[in-house]
């Protein structure tokens, strides 16, 4: 009888536990998510992402490489060419400028006039943590799979001879002459004929030094090619002694420290010849992060989905050596005691969206993003601006560490030193650095463009948002003096505000408006100059996040902010420009989803009272911005910006003020999403009747009651329970 009653309770814990949510995040893990992630996403036209492998957030991302020496190349990579170059370890996703692609590998069995081949592109392969393609000319098949730390390449000859030419000068540049010169030093040897080591220092978008070892699984016969004047890493031939249709594997490990640290990283991560186990514990890894997240939609949605969550997950990298050793924005050698150092924060693109996901999605590194930022304040004096491989590169304006570390602190983030947190970004709010000049901004209340002579419509604007940020998180330690002075540059946004116009127009130190005035005139700092950051004035009047309801005022009210918001949506360019703007793309009117200043503006609608529209143009985004092919992006992805906008928009519901956890509702792209959450809880959100045409929210309930605001908090989410939307054709208008 003890026995039974025993089996009974038995079975009924396991019936239990299979019916529970607790469960589902396990269930999960037995689907293949990977099967929809598309890595060719983005690789055309000016989405730079790369079709390579990588571990999720980390320092390695092999790929294949088409060319290099002009903005086309960021990744090093186009969809649209027919050759392939080689494949180098490292490389940017979605960024802007070029830079990495360290250390290109060609291999090749036949007779090479030139190191590049034509590529088979109906078999090849892009999913996370693997690639694979076929050389035509080269007659070789490449397969690349990765560890956080590690490169791991297999090479199968189909010709009778087995040879790799080594690119040891070679990196990706935004000019064909400057990449002869980005090695500054090189020290490179052949310890045996498996192995080569080296060190280098580079120069490019950062300066920065690495070390790297290279092993082959058989021994090679290396001839030294000579370099072009100015040159100072070398190129090798190697050549293999083995048989037609057999292998050659090679791995690549890089440090940021020194050659032992390469090493110990292959020796912990990636100590055997066994690429299918290492693909195999890559691929298990992406599947675990993906499985957090349930969509239910057709299979164009969940490619786009997956891809996204898979370039979210790219970066920021973790720099570290396997001990927790980094080498910081002064170049001293530091140790992480979590043994994680984050780098490649493209803070102007990720703070609007990519850092607010991170803290639903992997809130597990949310305390290392941060302590990294605290941690780069240390080493150079004011919080990340734009940081790759731990160095600053002052790329584009405002301080934009700051919202990201007040997200955190306000979510309840308590795995960093708030104090210390508090500290740097006040200095790095009140000390004067490249383009944060606070002085002249104290003085006048805005950036004059006759003493700030480029983007000094957009750098006010980006400041008077951090300094809001500031503000919030003063008043939430009591810190009164402090969030006084910081509300005030909070507004100082309306400086630069022109009734007239109703739109930011520069002003110089006198208070004279910039005239003549060509709002449609497109701005770039390092090209064609002017007064905002990659955009005009219609994209940038909307650049008030945390004060919407203030800009709605001062436009008039409801009805002339709708009407203006409207001609954003409609009105055309008849501007002619001058110099490199081709940042400004995804054009509806002259909103411009291309580039982040825009993202949050659809959903300004929902202040004015008019959800419809916000409803109406996020649909029509969807429909022509997001496309799961390698032209399907009409932007860079921007280390997982673009790609976060449609994460959080399919969900139906997007962080317009993107610091303390509030979400504006817009309208569901997804049948049902389901989130997996810390401590067994699920969030989920469900539109009814969605299709081509219910495009419209007729009404939301959240855990059953009605959502008569516009708005969800975070702590909605991560309480978890269930947001419902009902969809329909009609628009709906509130009064």
């Amino acid at each position: 009888m003890y026995k039974k009653s025993n089996l009974i309770i038995f079975l009924f814990i396991i019936i239990y536990c299979v019916n529970s949510s607790c469960d589902q995040p396990d269930k999960q893990n037995s689907i293949d998510y990977l099967k929809y992630v598309n890595g060719f996403i983005g690789n055309a036209d000016n989405g730079h992402t790369f079709p390579g492998a990588c571990a999720p957030f980390g320092l390695i991302q092999v790929s294949p490489e088409s060319g290099i020496g002009s903005w086309r190349y960021c990744s090093g990579y186009n969809y649209d060419d027919d050759f392939i170059e080689g494949f180098s370890q490292t490389h940017l996703n979605g960024t802007g400028v070029p830079d990495l692609g360290d250390i290109l590998m060609f291999p090749f069995s036949k007779e090479m006039n030139v190191y590049k081949s034509r590529y088979d592109k109906s078999n090849h392969v892009s999913t996370a943590g693997y690639y694979c393609v076929s050389l035509m000319d080269a007659g070789v098949d490449v397969e690349l799979t990765a560890t956080p730390r590690t490169a791991f390449h297999r090479y199968t000859f189909k010709g009778e001879e087995a040879k790799i030419f080594l690119d040891l000068q070679r990196g990706l540049f935004g000019n064909t002459e400057s990449f002869k010169t980005r090695v500054l030093d090189a020290d490179i040897s052949m310890p045996d004929n498996y192995t080569i080591t080296g060190t280098h220092k580079v120069t490019g978008w950062v300066e920065r030094q690495f070390s790297y070892i290279i092993k082959f699984d058989k021994p090679f016969s290396a001839i030294e090619l000579p370099l072009q004047k100015g040159e100072k890493a070398k190129r090798f031939l190697l050549s293999f002694n083995i048989k037609e249709d057999e292998t050659v594997q090679a791995k690549v490990s890089v440090s940021t420290i020194s050659v032992e640290g390469a090493l110990n990283s292959l020796e912990k991560e990636n100590p055997d010849w066994d690429f299918d186990l290492i693909k195999k514990q890559t691929q298990a890894e992406w599947n675990k992060l993906l499985s957090r997240v349930h969509v239910e939609g057709s299979k164009e949605q969940k490619t786009n989905f997956y891809t996204s969550m898979y370039h979210l997950y790219i970066q920021p990298n973790n720099i570290t050596d396997t001990d927790g050793k980094y080498r910081g924005a002064n170049d001293s050698v530091f140790t992480s005691p979590i043994k994680e150092y984050y780098s490649t924060f493209s803070l102007w693109d990720t703070y609007r969206a990519a850092h607010p996901l991170y803290t639903i999605f992997t809130p597990e590194k949310v305390n290392g993003f941060v302590r990294s930022m605290l941690s780069h304040h240390k080493a150079q004096g004011y919080l990340p601006i734009w940081s790759l491989w731990g160095k600053e590169n002052h790329c584009m304006i405002g301080n934009h560490s700051i919202p990201v570390i007040v997200d955190a602190y306000l979510k309840g983030f308590d795995g960093f030193d708030k104090k210390e947190a508090y500290n740097a970004i006040k200095e790095s709010s009140t000390i004067s650095h490249m383009n944060s000049n606070w002085e002249v901004y104290n003085q006048y209340g805005y950036y004059p463009f006759d003493i700030i002579d480029v983007e000094s419509v957009s750098r006010t604007l980006e400041s008077a948002y951090d300094d809001y940020c500031v503000a919030q998180m003063a008043k939430a330690m009591g810190k009164t003096e402090d969030y006084d002075y910081f509300m005030k540059r909070a507004n100082f946004y309306k400086n630069l505000f022109d009734p007239a116009t109703k739109l930011m127009r520069g002003k110089d130190s006198k208070g004279k408006w910039r005239s003549p005035f060509n709002s449609f005139l497109l701005s770039h700092a390092s090209t064609s100059g002017g007064d905002y950051t990659e955009g005009n004035a219609w994209q940038y009047t909307w650049h008030v996040q945390h004060d919407i309801e203030g800009l709605i005022n001062i436009m008039g009210g409801n009805e002339a902010f709708v009407a203006k918001l409207d001609s954003l949506f409609f009105v055309e360019s008849v501007a002619n420009n001058t110099g490199f703007v081709h940042d400004v793309t995804g054009l509806i009117g002259q909103y411009a989803h291309g580039n982040e200043p825009s993202h949050h503006v659809a959903y300004m609608y929902n202040y004015a009272n008019r959800p419809d529209k916000t409803q109406h143009v996020i649909r029509e985004i969807f429909d022509r911005f997001y496309l799961p092919k390698p032209d399907g992006l009409c932007g860079n992805d921007d280390c997982g910006q673009m790609s976060a906008w449609y994460i959080f928009s399919a969900m139906g519901f997007y962080p317009v003020n993107p610091c303390g956890g509030e979400y504006i509702l817009g309208a569901p792209q997804l049948e049902k999403v389901s989130v997996y959450l810390p401590n067994n809880k699920v969030f989920v959100v469900q539109a009814n009747n969605l299709s081509k045409s219910n495009k419209y929210v007729a009404s939301a309930t959240l855990n059953g009651k009605e959502i008569k605001d516009f708005r969800i908090l975070h702590q909605d989410i991560i309480n978890g329970g269930t947001l419902i939307f009902d969809m329909t054709d009609k628009p709906t208008i509130n009064e």
